[in-house]
């Protein structure tokens, strides 16, 4: 154990000692609706009442924008447990979400950029 504040919930061997649906109360549905790929950033203002520091944890984390699957890798949470939290957060308005930017599909498979990968994968073998 160290002495880090969350050391008592967390053992070196067994890890978490909190299950993580126990961390939102077996809540399993957000109330706002997250993909993985949606972009979360702190507003700047705190929630008026205390969450828990899960809470605490994601909103640092949301000091820049980052993807949903980006804090829920971060905080070691399934992506589930994280939209909860994050939807707790954007409801006390802690929190504001962005849809991921939708890249049109002739950019992704341009072929000359494909050939070029390809040419430079072969030079490194």
């Amino acid at each position: 154990m160290t002495d880090e504040p969350d050391a008592l919930w967390v053992d070196d061997e067994a890890g978490h000692l909190i299950r993580p649906y126990t961390v939102v109360e077996g809540r399993t549905r957000p109330s706002t609706h997250f993909d993985l790929l949606t972009l979360v950033l702190a507003t700047g203002a705190r929630p008026q009442t205390y969450l828990g520091p899960e809470h605490e944890q994601a909103l640092d984390l949301c000091d820049g924008p980052i993807s949903v699957a980006e804090v829920a890798a971060h905080m070691r949470l399934p992506a589930v447990v994280t939209k909860v939290l994050l939807a707790d957060l954007v409801q006390h308005e802690a929190l504001t979400t962005r849809a991921p930017r939708v890249i049109e599909s002739a950019a992704l498979t341009d072929r000359e950029t494909l050939e070029a990968v390809l040419r430079g994968l072969r030079k490194r073998l």
